[in-house]
């Protein structure tokens, strides 16, 4: 809607790599789109730090949204995703050495809990903006599932919504991803 703010967050470097591709589209994108203001926040790849930090500058912003960006290996579309798991599970170390396995976000929160942004609709218009554009049913267990659920968890019955968007980590350009970005805030 016209005049409001929506937080874009992406993530920092992580397992040696020397960029995010996460970070290389968010910072891409313009300031403004379709009469709202784009916050950015870069995030560390930290279990538990990343959801804080994010949960702290959507609520010091007012925005009415929180679209969290992450990369994924492997993956050959922009994947929209539908939940997050109340689970920790790292095969690497996030950038603070943290290495949990299987343990929960939120002790006694819900299993899993679900997108509050129309990742179906967000992942149509991918597509129909030329790009590869997917669901994805899970964010999996490593730090970006975390900030999804963290997220999720801190804004439940408030008025603002949140979403994740794997990006993948290789063979697009950061300008293209931007494009499918720009495409899927639109059908927010």
């Amino acid at each position: 809607m016209e005049g409001e703010s929506i937080l874009v967050t992406c993530f920092e470097p992580f397992g040696g790599r020397e960029e995010n591709m996460s970070r290389a589209a968010v910072m891409a994108l313009p300031e403004e789109a379709g009469g709202r203001k784009l916050r950015k926040l870069c995030l560390p790849v930290v279990f538990g730090l990343a959801a804080e930090r994010a949960a702290a500058e959507a609520q010091r912003l007012g925005v009415s949204a929180v679209l969290s960006v992450g990369e994924a290996g492997g993956r050959k579309a922009l994947t929209p995703e539908i939940t997050a798991l109340n689970l920790r599970y790292a095969r690497i170390p996030d950038n603070r050495g943290q290495s949990p396995l299987d343990e929960p976000v939120f002790p006694g929160g819900p299993n899993a809990l679900f997108s509050t942004l129309p990742a179906r609709k967000m992942a149509a218009a991918i597509a129909e903006a030329l790009l590869p554009g997917e669901v994805s049913y899970s964010a999996g267990a490593y730090v970006c599932n975390d900030l999804f659920y963290g997220l999720l968890h801190r804004f439940s019955g408030t008025g603002t919504r949140c979403g994740f968007i794997h990006v993948p980590a290789e063979g697009f350009a950061p300008e293209a991803l931007a494009r499918g970005l720009l495409a899927a805030l639109d059908a927010i």
